[in-house]
C-alpha cells in the first residue's frame, strides 16, 4: 500500500427532497466537511410522475419544483450561508438511481432516513435503504440533527490511499 502525498478533494453527495430530514442531512454533511475534504454536492432529484386519469393533468414545472424543494432545504439547514465547497443541483431521474450513479464519484453518501414518501412509520425510507444496499461509497443515514462535538473524530473513507 502506498500513500499519495498531494492532497485529493473528497466529495460528500448529500440527498435533498426538501424534508426535514434532509435538512439535517446537509447539516450533519457539513459537520463532516472539514475532517472529510474540500466539497459536498448537494443533489435533488425529479421526475414525473406516472398518472393514469381520464383528466388532464395540470402544468406543473417539476424541474422549478426541485429546484425550490432544494434553495429552501439550503436555506433552512444554513441560515447564515452555506458552507464553502457546497455546489447544488437538480437532476432528473429516479432519487435512489441518482444518488447511486453519483456514489460513484463520492467519498460517502449522506441521506435523511425519511423523506416525503407515505410510509410514516418505515424507520428506513424506499430511496434511503435503495442507496445503502447499492451504492458504490459508504452511506450514512441521518436520523436528525448532528450531535458532532467540535473536534470530536470520525472515521471517514481516505481517497488518498491507493493500493
Amino acid at each position: 500500500m502506498t500513500t499519495n502525498s498531494a492532497p485529493h478533494p473528497r466529495t460528500i453527495v448529500v440527498g435533498v427532497d426538501g424534508s426535514a430530514s434532509s435538512v439535517a442531512a446537509l447539516q450533519l454533511a457539513a459537520s463532516l466537511i472539514p475532517l472529510a475534504g474540500d466539497v459536498i454536492h448537494a443533489v435533488s432529484a425529479w421526475q414525473h410522475p406516472f398518472v393514469l386519469s381520464p383528466y388532464t393533468p395540470m402544468e406543473w414545472n417539476y424541474e422549478e419544483m426541485s429546484q425550490k424543494a432544494l434553495d429552501q432545504a439550503l436555506v433552512e439547514a444554513f441560515p447564515d450561508g452555506p458552507p464553502a465547497g457546497l455546489e447544488s443541483r437538480t437532476v432528473q431521474g429516479s432519487p435512489a438511481a441518482i444518488l447511486i450513479e453519483e456514489s460513484k464519484h463520492a467519498s460517502m453518501v449522506v441521506v435523511g432516513s425519511r423523506g416525503h414518501g407515505g410510509f410514516a412509520g418505515l424507520l428506513l425510507g424506499s430511496v434511503s435503504s435503495a442507496v445503502a444496499e447499492r451504492s458504490a461509497c459508504p452511506v450514512l443515514v441521518s436520523h436528525g440533527a448532528p450531535q458532532l462535538a467540535e473536534g470530536q473524530p470520525v472515521a471517514l473513507p481516505s481517497s488518498d490511499v491507493t493500493a
